[in-house]
């Protein structure tokens, strides 16, 4: 789709690929632990629970409206690449992770693309969406870090 909102924010994190896209992939415990609470209000597993096949339910609050989404996951690399798209919208997101010195590391990518809304909104999301939503990814990195460092599997925490 043209015209598209492109969000992204990486991480490299000291933990091998596998842990960390185990983690992702569990939207039981591991993915909904990793979630900043602040701005997801609730995730709820439909169908599934690990990986591909999963569909979700929850929304997100930013300044005060929440947005909810209906997604659906697919794993178009399995072992590397996580995609959630909306069921609703198309949006989607995607967690690839890369393996880095030897596997001990992994670069960690959450990007999004979302469809603007016409008019006078989708130039003010232009503007606002991108910053806001880099800044939860970070978020969503540190956590997912933190996470992974307290099961004992990471290194250290950066």
């Amino acid at each position: 789709m043209r015209n598209m909102i492109h969000v992204a924010a990486s991480m490299v994190i000291d933990a091998r690929p596998e842990v960390l896209y185990a983690v992702v992939t569990d939207y039981q415990v591991g993915h909904p632990a990793i979630l900043p609470k602040q701005y997801f209000t609730g995730l709820t597993v439909e169908k599934g629970g690990r990986g591909a096949g999963t569909v979700v339910r929850g929304s997100v609050k930013v300044f005060g409206t929440e947005y909810p989404f209906h997604q659906q996951v697919s794993e178009p690399e399995p072992g590397r690449v996580v995609q959630e798209t909306d069921i609703d919208t198309g949006q989607y997101t995607t967690f690839t992770f890369e393996p880095l010195n030897g596997g001990t590391q992994t670069r960690v990518t959450i990007a999004s693309e979302f469809p603007p809304s016409p008019g006078l909104m989708g130039w003010m999301e232009r503007l606002v969406k991108p910053g806001v939503t880099q800044n939860i990814y970070k978020q969503e990195l540190r956590q997912l870090a933190e996470y992974v460092y307290r099961s004992g599997a990471a290194v250290s925490v950066p």
